[in-house]
């Protein structure tokens, strides 16, 4: 039976709006607006010789990141000749959770169709020889994960995702944004949009995927003359698509030399495509292909594209049959005319069938295929009038925090710093906390176009002027902090007048007067009655607040301990954490807080449970400390909280699992491998930025007070992180410093100075940072006992410093493998690290940058010796994984 319900034949779709060879110019000079081609890391604009496409650096569509370039021995040339020269350089995204690409294309007239490409290709840029796993998401909603399955030889595999979309004309921009998951820095090589007609690509749903490196989704040109493996793009493409040629080898292949162009192209494909096909061998009749990774759960369509190539004798006709799925499934006739393209689309899940009719004068022939997936958008933006209002206040203040990228609210997990957001219908923020983020100017107008604002923080920032009048027009603002700053005059009459709003002003200066205590002021006598009864209420009054507010602390104190963590991090029941610990089976840990013990969640996810011992010395403050820390605390090189149990005399937390344990047990003779000498520079820098996003990073800066080895933690890709925020301190101002009477950190790695004085800063953490250097240098602790005696790595390691015996600095068991210039370096800022006064130690950023020149040292160094491995596609063995072709 025939059936256009099941299927599409594509036979009256409208021509393009542009013929081929306008808009292949169009590509190649940048003369259409709506294409954009980005070389992501390139240091200069430029027009690729191979495909004459005008390829943009990304300096103006993106403001995180750093560039890389590969060893001058690596090439995809000989599998990709024509994306090489993108794949040669690449952005990584070692900072933040998200990180975003913005495009603005020309606004059309009407919803427009677009074809978006990124290109990922890992080179072993950064020596580890182990790619990243990370989320690409197409604005607010998840798009699809780069990942690269184990392979001997190395991670070799040039990755194109496709996904075509409809741009409405209510948003201005396109975004694209690299979301990091805990496996790796995310990266990308390339970022490329073009515009489509808007009849193609029409399915039932409004966004297709083509992840053409995946398994399950691919762009087949059938018969090619090219080498195999090989990606490529013709210039008659006027869609400038992405095709892989990896033919099936137990096919015939039939081409034509017959230069001329398919008359009514429906899909518009380049003749380069269509005059190659794939023909059973031997006359036989059946072409079958299976899709054997596919995911019947997902939804999957077919294009198949058929050109008759072949002048076939007179009053013959090639007659096919093709069938979707199964032999159940209705089926299509197809009868090819000679030169005249045809495309069939369907549905499908299993596979496709092409058989020759029982009419037919000539066997079945495909001259290419596409199968894509079709995905949902679930998530719907930030409001239009916030993100607008938000962008303008990050733009007027030079906001630059790495969280702000994207959405502000969506998805909400990856939620802007500060921003708190109501997800109910029509998303929007409803507070918004810019305490300490070094603000200066007058309080803008665009605060007024945050229509649902509940709450607003702008304390302790340099902002002057007087407080606006227009905030009075948010109908849902309930408090506004404005106090340390430089602001003048009195509060507006239409705030002082708002219902149920709280204005803190202290800390600017005279004559702004306090929230609570300003009045209008009127020039009339009041009889001394009137002030005394009034004076006697207002004293009623606060004597009953006073008193409401200690029985409050009273009644509170144990209800406190049930409130203090944010519900954005899950709690556990007592018989939840028995349940995911197996009854507290697997000990993997023990600190001064108490035993840590491996855990795994429903959904195969694994934790640590770090359980609060009852004879611990850290007790319920420092467990309180910590989970307060780590709920409004996020960075890659910060341990994550996953969530917390606190039921009566039971007190848990549960973080990540960090597969490779911490950096002490990395580092002793214990260990089954030691650890490279790029390993620990690695190592150092990722520990540097965590420790930057404490002190720098956080709107109140955050010391640690008990960085050493054990506190470092890596995960299976070798990402180091900072972990126990239980002694943490935060400090209302980056100056201040506290004296502490309170013992904090571990022997070897404390400050001097600090328990000389109990005066406690940032730097105190940089000592104790400068102690875990010299340990990832040397391997040896700050402390050794060695029977009777006592050895100290800072008097071990001086004279040696002032011999120049580097050699005999580094740990013996590296062999020397280390380039000597990057390991003098480290030594130089560990050991300023440590200096006895703390005014002379560097702040954590500058030993940050140095370390950062460590590990660029050792990298060009190892480029220069050739240790990276040439690096091919890997479709080549792949294809057999994705599709099983068959010809009977």
């Amino acid at each position: 039976m025939k059936s256009k319900s099941f299927w599409v034949l594509a036979l009256n779709v409208f021509v393009s709006f542009i013929t081929a060879s306008d808009s292949a110019q169009s590509v190649a000079d940048g003369g259409n607006p709506g294409v954009i081609s980005i070389d992501c890391g390139a240091s200069i604009d430029y027009v690729d010789e191979v495909t004459g496409i005008w390829y943009q650096t990304d300096e103006s569509f993106i403001e995180s990141g750093s560039n890389h370039r590969l060893a001058p021995n690596i090439s995809f040339d000989d599998h990709a000749p024509t994306i090489n020269r993108q794949l040669m350089t690449l952005r990584s995204f070692p900072e933040g959770e998200r990180n975003c690409y913005t495009l603005r294309p020309k606004q059309e007239k009407q919803t427009q169709k677009y074809l978006m490409r990124a290109i990922i290709a890992y080179g072993n840029y950064d020596l580890r020889n182990q790619a990243p796993e990370f989320d690409l998401y197409l604005g607010v909603n998840y798009w699809t994960t780069f990942r690269i399955l184990p392979n001997p030889n190395g991670p070799q595999t040039i990755f194109p995702f496709e996904i075509i979309m409809e741009k409405d004309r209510s948003t201005e921009t396109l975004q694209v944004c690299l979301v990091n998951t805990g496996r790796g820095t995310p990266f990308i090589n390339s970022l490329e949009l073009r515009p489509l007609n808007n009849s193609l690509y029409r399915v039932s749903l409004p966004l297709i995927v083509f992840d053409l490196g995946n398994s399950a989704s691919t762009r087949l040109d059938l018969g090619s003359e090219l080498p195999l493996p090989y990606w490529t793009r013709f210039k008659d493409d006027i869609y400038d698509r992405l095709w892989w040629n990896n033919d099936n080898p137990n096919w015939d292949v039939l081409q034509t030399s017959v230069e001329a162009k398919a008359e009514d192209s429906v899909y518009e494909l380049p003749w380069e495509v269509l005059r190659t096909a794939q023909r059973p061998p031997n006359n036989s009749n059946l072409l079958t292909l299976k899709m054997m990774s596919g995911d019947i759960s997902n939804q999957y369509y077919a294009f198949l594209h058929f050109a008759e190539i072949e002048k076939l004798p007179r009053g013959q006709k090639r007659i096919i049959n093709v069938t979707f799925d199964d032999e159940n499934s209705l089926s299509q006739q197809l009868t090819l005319e000679y030169l005249k393209p045809i495309t069939l689309i369907s549905n499908i899940t299993k596979g496709f069938t092409i058989k020759a009719a029982t009419d037919s004068d000539a066997p079945p022939i495909l001259n290419a295929f596409e199968i894509c997936q079709v995905i949902q958008l679930p998530n719907s933006p930030t409001a239009e009038q916030d993100i607008k209002a938000i962008k303008e206040i990050q733009h007027i203040y030079g906001v630059s925090k790495i969280s702000w990228q994207g959405d502000p609210c969506v998805p909400s997990q990856l939620a802007w710093d500060g921003l708190n957001c109501s997800y109910e219908n029509n998303i929007r923020i409803i507070s918004l906390n810019l305490s300490s983020s070094k603000l200066t100017g007058v309080i803008a107008p665009p605060f007024a176009s945050l229509e649902k604002l509940e709450s607003l923080d702008l304390s302790n920032n340099d902002l002057t002027g007087p407080l606006p009048e227009f905030l009075a027009t948010l109908p849902n603002l309930k408090y506004i902090n404005v106090t340390g700053n430089k602001l003048t005059g009195s509060i507006p009459k239409a705030l002082r007048e708002k219902a149920n709003l709280e204005i803190s002003m202290g800390n600017n200066p005279s004559p702004y007067c306090q929230a609570n205590s300003c009045k209008e002021h009127k020039k009339f006598k009041i009889p001394l009655i009137a002030s005394l009864s009034t004076l006697a209420i207002v004293t009623v009054v606060v004597s009953l607040v006073i008193w409401r507010f200690k029985m409050k602390t009273v009644l509170s104190a144990e209800s406190q301990k049930k409130k203090f963590l944010k519900p954005k991090n899950q709690a556990f029941s007592y018989s939840e954490v028995l349940c995911i610990t197996n009854n507290f089976e697997t000990t993997i840990g023990q600190g001064g807080f108490g035993k840590v013990y491996l855990g795994t969640l429903e959904d195969d996810t694994k934790v640590a449970v770090k359980l609060l011992s009852p004879s611990s010395k850290q007790g319920y403050k420092e467990f309180k400390s910590e989970a307060q820390l780590l709920t409004v605390i996020h960075h890659r090189n910060l341990v994550a909280l996953v969530g917390f149990c606190d039921e009566n005399d039971v007190k848990a937390l549960i973080y990540e699992y960090m597969d490779h344990g911490d950096l002490g047990g990395l580092l002793s003779d214990k260990a089954q491998n030691v650890l490279k000498w790029s390993d620990r520079l690695q190592v150092a820098v990722d520990a540097a930025k965590g420790l930057e996003y404490l002190h720098n990073g956080c709107m109140t800066p955050i010391i640690h007070r008990d960085l050493k080895p054990s506190n470092i933690l890596l995960n299976k890709f070798m990402v180091a992180k900072i972990a126990d925020f239980g002694l943490s301190r935060a400090f209302t101002n980056e100056r201040d410093s506290h004296l502490s009477t309170q013992p904090a950190g571990t022997p070897g790695y404390i400050d001097p100075e600090f328990q000389r004085s109990g005066k406690l800063d940032k730097r105190s953490d940089i000592y104790s940072f400068g102690m875990i250097l010299l340990q990832l240098i040397t391997s040896h602790p700050p402390i050794r006992r060695q029977l009777e005696n006592v050895y100290f790595i800072i008097d071990w390691i001086r004279p040696k410093i002032e011999c120049g015996d580097i050699q005999g600095i580094v740990d013996q068991r590296l062999n020397g493998e280390f380039q000597v210039s990057s390991a003098w370096k480290v030594v130089e800022t560990a050991m300023s690290c440590i200096e006895p006064q703390p005014i002379q130690r560097p702040d954590i950023s500058y030993v940050l940058n140095e370390l950062k020149e460590c590990l660029a040292i050792e990298i060009d160094h190892a480029n220069s010796n050739g240790l990276q491995s040439q690096l091919i596609n890997h479709h080549s063995g792949q294809l057999d994984s994705i599709t099983t072709l068959s010809a009977r």
